[in-house]
């Protein structure tokens, strides 16, 4: 399966490598004319290579949903020409959003300290944060670097979004397993317009029929429903709520909170369990 580092050697007819080379500023960007990177581990591609692109890493991350650098790579390749420069003006059209791209802060390890957050109040934005990555196993340098966006800060605003993904899976509670993933990101599409967001929905198809009921049936219409009516989620400057009571904070943006989706399924295993368990009893009673 390819990577999308080796995808993009090959549409160059590289190994591995892209080749980037001095643009002549007589000449059209092509492969042989390939302008300077805008900023550090751009890489520009024209509109062919783009589409091969998002093709290739939307058909591959459908195959594996798991497979979260090809879901990043088809997060760039499709939020170009329009829609990272709307999530960029919606951030323009607000003071916190103009702020956040003033400071460009990032989130990560560094920037936040688990064992502080673990000890903020309970319920609140910065420890519900942290209990949601212990209790998925995730970290928040899992994210990858923008590349395959030319505007420097349209690429910000796709690392901003992207860095603050384990927010919203904090703010909804839904977990990392695919069921979660998908409702999430309904939520994600409803609120943000990004292409891949509406297209990870065709990972519904890999669902089993149970979870695809609960989706069709639950999810999808919370989904729509806060995405659409809630504040721009891009423009919440988390680093200033970690102390912040989570119920307020999905107050003020306009959300509410899904059914629990771990205990949902948690509570059907145990009743499929009861029910086998019973069976077997009547079985056993049939036989004697």
């Amino acid at each position: 399966m390819l990577t999308s580092n080796k995808a993009i050697g090959i549409l160059l007819c590289t190994p591995r490598v892209l080749r980037l080379v001095n643009a002549d500023p007589l000449r059209p960007f092509s492969v042989l004319n390939r302008p300077p990177p805008k900023y550090e581990g751009h890489i520009p591609l024209t509109l062919t290579e783009r589409s091969v692109l998002a093709v290739g890493s939307a058909i591959t991350s459908l195959l594996n949903p798991r497979r979260g650098d090809l879901i990043a790579t088809l997060g760039e390749a499709t939020a170009t020409p329009y829609f990272i420069y709307r999530l960029r003006d919606a951030m323009l059209s607000s003071p916190t959003g103009r702020r956040i791209l003033r400071d460009r802060p990032r989130i990560t390890s560094q920037t936040m300290s688990m064992q502080h957050l673990r000890n903020l109040p309970e319920n609140s934005v910065g420890r519900a944060y942290a209990s949601w990555l212990d209790r998925e196993g995730v970290s928040p340098d899992t994210r990858d670097r923008v590349r395959y966006i030319g505007d420097e800060e349209c690429a910000y605003v796709m690392q901003r979004y992207r860095e603050c993904h384990d927010f919203y899976h904090a703010l909804t509670g839904l977990p990392v397993i695919v069921e979660g993933e998908v409702a999430l990101k309904a939520f994600e599409f409803a609120n943000t317009h990004l292409p891949m967001t509406g297209l990870s929905l065709f990972a519904v198809l890999r669902l089993k029929p149970a979870e695809r009921s609960r989706f069709w049936n639950t999810y999808l219409p919370w989904a729509l429903t806060n995405g659409l009516r809630s504040k721009e989620i891009i423009n919440v400057y988390w680093e200033e709520q970690l102390r912040r009571d989570l119920n307020d904070l999905r107050i003020e943006l306009g959300i509410e909170k899904p059914p629990d989706l771990r205990e949902t399924r948690r509570a059907l295993r145990e009743q499929r369990k009861a029910a086998r368990e019973k069976r077997e009893r009547v079985g056993g009673v049939m036989g004697d």
